[in-house]
């Protein structure tokens, strides 16, 4: 797959550095800064690089804009005359642009355009990646974009509603999840680990509980209830994030990010 990224930061690069281990594709890289083009071609060698958005889409069969949300309007005002709306789809991974407003920045209603949410684990093909289409795109469009994003992680059809949330759940949720394992982290050096022995104990217990969780198909209640002991070390610490008001903290810190619109 022909692929141009506009916008070569956390995201974008963490999704060029997905598709470069993923292989068989040819991928075109743009930035505003020289500097941040720099770091592209010394980590992807592979991977074009300029500074000219309407060259580097010329060619190309997908499109993904990974600049902030207020600048894909510029973007879009700048690109759209070299376009090919018949041909060339366009993913947008701006955070709460919606597919609507996409046609409406590039002026053609009719435009093949996606709204996905990645996570930066895109770059070891590890994502969950959310994905709503604009009212142009069909079903063959759809079967390109996912197969594309696939190569970054697991991809999941959603509404604009849903999308919103999954976001938070993903998204955003992998920054939640970052900062539980720093937490237990600092907890394991409290109680006398070495830092990065605490940090490895805490990453395999996450990925266990993970794979558990992923394979035995089991609701996390169910799987909890298997640890708990009557009386037990582990009742005591799940009582005390209960006291800590631990789960009503973790959905406020999901709706907090949700935007009506």
């Amino acid at each position: 797959m022909n692929i141009t990224v506009i916008g070569a930061g956390n995201m974008g690069g963490a999704m060029l550095k997905g598709w470069v281990k993923a292989g068989g594709n040819t991928l075109t890289a743009t930035a505003a800064s020289e500097a941040t083009l720099d770091r592209i071609r010394l980590e992807c060698p592979s991977v074009k690089t300029s500074r000219d958005n309407v060259a580097a889409i010329r060619g190309a069969e997908v499109i993904v804009l990974a600049v902030k949300p207020w600048k894909v309007a510029e973007v879009a005002a700048e690109i759209k005359e070299a376009v090919d709306f018949r041909h060339q789809i366009i993913i947008s991974v701006a955070a709460n642009i919606s597919p609507s407003e996409l046609c409406g920045f590039f002026s053609c209603p009719s435009a093949r355009v996606f709204y996905a949410m990645p996570n930066i684990a895109a770059e070891y093909r590890q994502s969950m990646t959310l994905l709503t289409a604009g009212e142009g795109v069909e079903e063959a469009d759809m079967a390109i974009a996912e197969q594309l994003l696939r190569q970054l992680g697991k991809v999941m059809r959603c509404n604009g509603q849903q999308l919103s949330a999954g976001n938070m759940l993903s998204g955003c949720g992998i920054a939640y999840i970052m900062r539980f394992l720093h937490a237990m982290t600092e907890g394991g050096v409290e109680m006398g680990l070495y830092p990065n022995d605490a940090r490895a104990i805490a990453l395999q217990a996450m990925k266990g509980a993970v794979s558990l969780l992923e394979e035995s198909g089991m609701h996390p209640a169910v799987a909890i209830d298997k640890v708990t002991t009557p009386g037990g070390l582990t009742i005591r610490g799940l009582n005390e994030l209960d006291h800590a008001g631990f789960n009503s903290a973790v959905i406020r810190c999901l709706k907090a990010g949700l935007i009506d619109k």
